[in-house]
């Protein structure tokens, strides 16, 4: 038989035995959903971080390589801290671009990435996802029973309750929160590069010379943006490009004239579309004939003009 300090000493530890079981530590790290979230809000986006939203439920590495494209490229910086983003036998953009996406999809990137420009917002869809997070996850108020004083007859359900008195000073304060919007801007989805299903020319000429833009991020097939097929996308510096391949030094001077005409008023149309989604916009002939006659129809062309010596 136990001696009775024993005994009691014993009984005391089952008890608290049995309280820490009954009311475990809340200890549980966030899902991977919300740490790509926190992870992704600190990248700067052009979509307001809705493919990062979308993408979020799955591995980190997943979500860079679908939502690369909606990334800010022309504020941000990699840096191969590991060493292990090396990548041989690539043009100099392709490099960058493959760098960028390992330097992302690592472990870490603090101090991989480098954040230019600006001082960061977090995008309006990651914050509003992250929010609604923590509004789930806290606990809920419990309000204090209300009981008639004593002699009274008890508040009737006809009556309007009476409002808590907000505490001095006011209650819990919240920045002002943009109007409702539960489908996004037709113009920010229509600027969300997405690619074609093939290149709708369907001329090989025009083709490899499409493909072969430095750092296109999509070859073999057509960039949409805007309601537009564009040629080619760089996203290294954000630049849709348009590809002529007219053979214009053999052309008559009847049909130069014609070609630069029809050529301009589509460009102007091309320019204005790109740049209403925020991209440069460059346009790739194969003779500076070509290049000076289209820049000296619209002056708006010039230095938009490249000869392409790829192709």
């Amino acid at each position: 038989m136990l001696p009775r300090t024993g005994a009691a000493l014993l009984l005391l530890l089952s008890a608290a035995c049995a309280t820490m079981e009954a009311n475990p530590r809340k200890a549980v790290a966030p899902d991977r959903r919300v740490s790509n979230l926190r992870r992704a809000a600190t990248l700067p986006w052009v979509d307001d971080g809705r493919c990062a939203v979308r993408e979020a439920s799955g591995e980190w590495a997943v979500l860079v390589e679908r939502c690369f494209h909606a990334l800010d490229l022309g504020r941000i910086r990699f840096r191969d801290v590991t060493g292990k983003c090396r990548v041989a036998q690539a043009a100099e953009a392709t490099m960058v671009l493959e760098m960028g996406l390992c330097v992302l999809a690592g472990p870490e990137i603090a101090g991989a990435v480098i954040i230019v420009g600006s001082a960061l917002v977090v995008a309006y869809a990651i914050h509003e996802a992250l929010e609604a997070y923590e509004r789930s996850s806290a606990p809920e108020r419990v309000k204090p029973e209300v009981r008639a004083p004593s002699g009274e007859n008890p508040p009737s359900a006809n009556r309007r309750p009476v409002p808590e008195p907000e505490p001095e000073g006011g209650g819990d304060v919240f920045p002002p929160k943009p109007p409702d919007s539960p489908d996004p801007p037709d113009r920010d989805a229509a600027c969300i590069p997405r690619p074609a299903l093939s290149h709708l020319g369907g001329d090989p000429l025009h083709n490899f010379c499409a493909d072969n833009v430095p750092g296109s991020a999509f070859p073999k097939v057509d960039v949409l943006v805007n309601g537009k097929a564009f040629d080619a996308l760089q996203p290294l510096t954000r630049t849709l490009w348009e590809i002529k391949t007219d053979d214009f030094d053999n052309h008559s001077p009847g049909l130069k004239k014609i070609v630069v005409g029809n050529q301009v008023v589509e460009l102007r149309r091309e320019r204005r579309l790109a740049q209403a989604c925020g991209f440069e916009f460059r346009v790739g002939v194969r003779s500076a004939a070509h290049k000076a006659a289209l820049e000296s129809a619209e002056p708006l062309l010039k230095g938009l003009i490249v000869i392409m010596d790829w192709c």
